[in-house]
């Protein structure tokens, strides 16, 4: 009993001194008591986080010196508006990338191989070649009008200016209308390019998909 009694004794006498080595201030018995090494090489504690130690990591000790926690450093408003900048930053990356996996999962389910991939491109261009065609049988049509119109025309051949007004109108209507058939014609061969390049970067995209598929299993016999 008497060696139990030393022994609490003792315990108090060490965390007497304990406390004694702290400044008062830092003897709290609430949030805990903050501890760190300034930048001039101090060892600092006060019961509350330590503004010299804001560019460091501090400790937190309870009032028998274990440490309890440890609070990181403390931002400055310049910083935490470029750390925040870097979280948004960071999200939209994720965010992006859920994206492309997500076209890249969708094109794999469309296009599982080479065959189907160059189906979709014949047949895209084909609808295109469609569309040309009409345009290029109205284009015939507004040149066989020009020519039975350029046959009435030739009655004033020696004076085109008494050709009647209606006449005129659907010359100058001929006119218009190939030229604009002309442009609808050259936009769809145009048209016919960009399909064909957007093939073309989705096989070179495909192409690597399909390399990272696992190869299916072997058949057995």
């Amino acid at each position: 009993m008497k060696q139990a009694r030393h022994a609490r004794l003792s315990l108090y006498v060490i965390a007497a001194l304990w406390a004694g080595a702290m400044p008062a201030h830092a003897q709290v018995t609430g949030g805990g008591i903050y501890a760190c090494t300034d930048a001039s090489g101090r060892r600092i504690t006060a019961d509350r986080p330590i503004a010299s130690c804001a560019d460091r990591e501090q400790r937190v000790l309870g009032n028998t010196g274990v440490e309890l926690r440890r609070v990181g450093p403390t931002l400055t408003e310049q910083e935490r508006s470029a750390l925040e900048a870097r979280r948004r930053q960071d999200q939209a990356e994720q965010q992006r990338l859920r994206e492309e996996r997500s076209r890249e999962r969708a094109m794999l389910a469309r296009f599982p191989n080479q065959g189907v991939h160059d189906a979709a491109r014949a047949e895209a261009i084909a609808q295109v070649n469609d569309v040309i065609g009409v345009a290029q049988q109205r284009d015939a049509d507004l040149k066989e009008r020009r020519r039975k119109l350029n046959t009435e025309l030739e009655f004033y051949q020696n004076d085109p200016k008494k050709a009647p007004a209606h006449l005129r109108r659907q010359l100058d209507d001929n006119t218009e209308s190939q030229a604009e058939q002309q442009r609808f014609i050259r936009q769809q061969e145009e048209e016919k390019q960009r399909i064909n390049q957007r093939f073309d970067t989705e096989l070179q995209q495909l192409r690597r998909l399909w390399a990272d598929l696992p190869a299916p299993a072997p058949r057995a016999h």
